[in-house]
């Protein structure tokens, strides 16, 4: 005899949604201490939203980067759990019912969600990338799409439309995992995966072998110095949209873009040696733009609104 659970009552299903908001939101602050820095300066109806899009993503992309017995399996369950829950409004689980409600409430199209898994689960078999064109391909699913689900989060300046800035959020969603590629090549190496595009390896007499044995030299040098600055135009090309954001946002974002683009330069400080050592921004240059940031944040908020 099949028992029959009770339906939850409108209290408790607002009870578990809430519960699932702070579980992202710690999902958040223990695995993107930068990106949830920067969360913080968003308006408070907002931030539960940013991190059910973090802890969604992290979930699929641990699913792939620390997998079980079988990952090509457990990524399939999983997202299509994921998209059956958006279908049908509810899920048990916290990431995924937090993610489910963050969607509907912005009315963020699937179709973004479906080449995020799409991209996590091309990870499973794909190991490199011929050119930059190729590695934009594949960050399409794994990192454009990210910057479009947090674009309705964010909100847009009165007269501006999500369309029009649109193409600076794909380009800051391409910065940030850019970002995450040169700081994390030594990582990802070791599960098999070089996110660096091979002709430009090639053009600066770096081979995939290379990369895997960890040998820093000239080469790799020149290489990275080449990667830096291919990034740097991404954040270039970000840019224009930061002021076309709702201005209680625009802070979150200039605070993030300081904190990745700070890797950036930590790399460059480093002498690109990131073979070795895992390179980061210090706390106290964090919390140094976090603070810078706070001010202006609060300000917009203090700030009269125009009837």
């Amino acid at each position: 005899m099949t028992a029959t659970r009770r339906p939850l009552t409108q209290a408790e299903r607002q009870a578990r949604l809430d519960a699932a908001y702070r579980y992202c939101a710690a999902v958040n602050a223990e695995h993107g201490k930068s990106y949830h820095l920067a969360t913080r300066l968003l308006t408070a109806d907002r931030r539960p939203a940013i991190h059910a899009l973090y802890a969604a993503a992290r979930t699929a992309d641990d699913l792939v980067d620390h997998p079980g017995a079988d990952p090509e399996a457990d990524l399939a369950d999983w997202s299509r759990a994921l998209l059956a829950e958006l279908e049908a409004g509810w899920s048990d689980d916290p990431v995924r019912l937090a993610t489910v409600h963050t969607y509907r409430r912005y009315a963020i199209p699937v179709e973004h969600l479906v080449d995020f898994l799409a991209a996590m689960t091309s990870d499973l078999t794909v190991t490199g990338y011929a050119d930059m064109d190729a590695l934009d391909r594949y960050m399409w699913g794994s990192a454009s799409v990210i910057g479009l689900q947090v674009l309705p989060v964010l909100g847009t300046a009165p007269g501006v439309t999500q369309e029009e800035a649109a193409p600076h959020a794909i380009a800051l969603g391409e910065a940030f995992q850019l970002t995450n590629f040169l700081r994390d090549v030594a990582e990802d190496a070791d599960r098999g995966r070089v996110y660096l595009p091979a002709d430009v390896m090639a053009a600066h007499g770096v081979t995939r072998e290379q990369i895997e044995a960890k040998r820093y030299d000239a080469r790799f040098r020149a290489l990275m110095q080449e990667m830096v600055a291919i990034v740097r135009r991404r954040y270039d090309d970000a840019a224009p949209g930061t002021p076309m954001l709702a201005p209680e946002s625009r802070d979150c974002v200039r605070a993030a873009t300081a904190l990745y683009g700070g890797i950036l330069t930590e790399i460059e400080r480093a002498d690109h040696r990131v073979l070795d050592r895992r390179v980061t921004v210090s706390k106290p240059r964090r919390l140094g733009i976090f603070a810078r940031r706070l001010a202006s944040a609060q300000a917009v908020r203090l700030r009269p609104r125009s009837a």
